[in-house]
């Protein structure tokens, strides 16, 4: 699949870094040094916009090694880019560390996944089919 991109940032494009990899790295687009303090969130900027086909989104994930090595992830992941969106991409990160996280220009600060989507539509009902499950939710399975 080809997708438009305009790419205003001095980085390289989005890009899978493995063979099989779902998501390509999203790179930290700002001409100053932030500092993310701990508990503190901050859109940061990519210098990425993109024009996904009608049906699909791209999906604004945390990177697992800044999550595992330093606390940092992203407020409302994942984050969605709607097919419609032609702004700047950003990210939403957030330091649930309790040091300070640095972000330098051209740092890989998430992750993006595109994914195909179905739009639906209703139908109102008075009864849903039965299930094993039925009304189980949370914890209804054990540990």
């Amino acid at each position: 699949m080809e997708i438009k991109i305009i790419n205003n940032s001095i980085h390289p494009l989005p890009a899978y870094e493995t063979a099989h990899a779902a998501g390509m790295d999203l790179r930290a687009f700002t001409s100053e040094q932030i500092i993310l303090k701990p508990l503190q969130r901050l859109l940061i900027p990519t210098g990425l916009h993109i024009e996904l086909p009608i049906g699909y989104e791209a999906q604004i994930r945390p990177r697992s090694g800044l999550a595992y090595k330093h606390g940092i992830s992203i407020v409302n992941s994942p984050g969605t880019i709607d097919a419609d969106y032609r702004g700047e991409i950003k990210v939403l990160l957030v330091n649930l560390s309790d040091t300070d996280f640095v972000i330098n220009d051209g740092d890989r600060i998430a992750q993006m996944v595109v994914a195909k989507y179905e739009t639906v539509s209703w139908a109102n009902v008075t009864e849903l089919s039965d299930t094993t499950r039925g009304e189980g939710g949370y914890g209804h399975t054990g540990k």
